[in-house]
């Protein structure tokens, strides 16, 4: 009993004393906001066809569809071409902002309302990587993303850096964003807009502007005393449930496509990888999609090896070894469809969501190799490092300002 208490009382203080998997984190915000931020790059010129006012899902059925299912577009405000411009504009400038890890709190909201609000306009655009990104987007939200490799950890950093001198830190820009923020909120909310969507958007986003607010307060009047810890714990709870949200979800998908697979007969006698080799909308290499189908031996290995894998990934999140090799398979197997079947953003999006479960080991890594490739570039060797995330070994606070 004593030591199962002992259990208990360590996984408490493990999920309330720090926020896990920081690098974890930081990858599946650079992914996800990258994945978007190409997406929106790409289609800039049939940006009209895919969400515009005069596309084929015109706005009177994107209205209906609305009114049916609840679901929450800002693009359903107006249906005039200035307004789609802006939010079009927003999407792309938020998922900028995001990826370099710029106000991470306030843009992981917005982010997540430009992606909602594109992806609501017009369901029928995408090629599956956008419903992992829709469920994620909302989950990113609720994590402390901007730990490591952001702007926001850079500015940590140099604020406790002035502290330490005796310097006083005033964040200006924090406060200004959020009163433009609230006035925009207060705008719609009075107008009646924001509650075409399910009751839940008005309260999701009044309840992110407030806890900002309240993170701002405590922050200034009581930064070491007990209000700010207690706010830490919340942050970090919140933060660790969202986190293994998006690890359940990642396994979920792996585990649906995986079982469905095994009943479709398709799967079982190798059409469903050598049909889309053959087709014109997924053979952007055609020589490239010949090679591979050209051998029964080879497409039996790529239709029965993404069958076991995606069965068995589920199963192994618990082994490092056996986890690490499957992640490594899967993460090959999404690169190969971009380019094979040429649905780069289904890829990006998939490899976003596997690098959750990435370990830490590599990442960190990864992270000393790209500032030792910045170090050597003339701009880089005068800029300092950024922080280690908060450890129980670490126990500073990553959090300065008003949206770090």
């Amino acid at each position: 009993m004593n030591r199962f208490a002992l259990c208990v009382s360590t996984a408490i203080a493990r999920v309330t004393e720090a926020a896990l998997g920081p690098y974890q984190t930081a990858v599946v915000r650079i992914g996800f906001s990258a994945t978007w931020l190409l997406f929106l790059l790409r289609e800039i010129p049939h940006r009209q066809e895919l969400y515009g006012p005069d596309g084929p899902w015109s706005w009177d059925l994107a209205q209906q569809l609305v009114s049916t299912n609840g679901a929450f577009t800002a693009l359903m405000w107006s249906d005039g071409q200035f307004w789609f411009e802006t939010v079009y504009a927003l999407s792309i400038l938020t998922g900028v902002l995001l990826l370099l890890g710029w106000r991470t709190r306030t843009m992981s909201v917005l982010f997540m309302v430009g992606v909602l609000s594109l992806q609501n306009r017009s369901i029928f655009m995408g090629d599956g990587g956008d419903n992992v990104l829709h469920l994620m987007c909302i989950y990113l939200a609720f994590t402390r993303c901007g730990q490591v490799w952001s702007l926001d950890a850079r500015r940590a950093q140099r604020g406790r850096e002035a502290r330490a001198r005796g310097e006083h830190v005033a964040d200006r820009v924090g406060p200004a964003l959020w009163g433009v923020l609230g006035l925009a909120l207060v705008a719609v909310t009075l107008s009646g807009r924001l509650f075409d969507a399910e009751w839940f958007v008005p309260l999701l986003l009044w309840t992110f502007w407030l806890a900002q607010a309240l993170w701002w307060v405590v922050d200034r009047r009581a930064r070491n005393g007990e209000p700010r810890v207690l706010l830490d714990v919340i942050a970090n709870i919140v933060h660790n449930g969202a986190l293994l949200v998006i690890m359940a979800e990642a396994c979920l998908i792996y585990a649906t496509a995986g079982w469905y697979k095994i009943q479709g007969s398709r799967w079982q006698d190798g059409t469903a990888v050598y049909y889309p080799l053959h087709l014109d909308s997924f053979s952007p290499w055609p020589a490239l999609a010949d090679l591979f189908s050209a051998s029964g031996t080879m497409v039996m290995l790529m239709t029965y090896g993404t069958v076991i894998v995606q069965v068995a990934f589920p199963f192994t999140v618990f082994n490092r070894r056996v986890k690490n090799v499957l992640l490594a398979v899967m993460i090959t197997e999404h690169a190969a469809i971009a380019v094979i079947l040429g649905l780069p953003f289904f890829s990006l999006a998939m490899i976003a969501a596997d690098a959750v479960f990435l370990p830490t080991s590599f990442l960190r890594r990864l992270g000393g190799w790209a500032a030792r490739a910045r170090g050597r570039l003339p701009a880089g060797r005068d800029r300092t490092t950024l922080p280690k995330p908060r450890t129980s070994e670490n126990p500073e606070h990553t959090h300065v300002g008003f949206t770090a």
